[in-house]
């Protein structure tokens, strides 16, 4: 075996080496709704186009509808 085979990492160590711990956000239909005693809230807008059946993506920056297209920029607070 070479210096330069002994130097190399694993394939599998360097999987664990970059991995980050992150807490993924949930998903399902239950992120979209809230509900308090017998109200239904929506927590997400729905799209303008496309109308009350589609919701649209939450992103850091603003608001994306998967189905048209369609971006509302959230706005900043200064």
């Amino acid at each position: 075996m070479s210096q330069k085979e002994a130097q190399k990492p694993q394939k599998g160590a360097l999987k664990l080496e970059n991995k980050t711990d992150k807490k993924k956000e949930e998903k399902g239909i239950h992120t979209l709704y809230k509900i308090e005693d017998e109200k239904v809230t929506r927590l997400r807008p729905t799209c303008e186009r496309c109308g009350a059946g589609y919701f649209m993506a939450k992103h850091q920056d603003r608001y994306t509808c998967g189905h048209c297209g369609f971006t509302r920029y959230k706005q900043v607070e200064k």
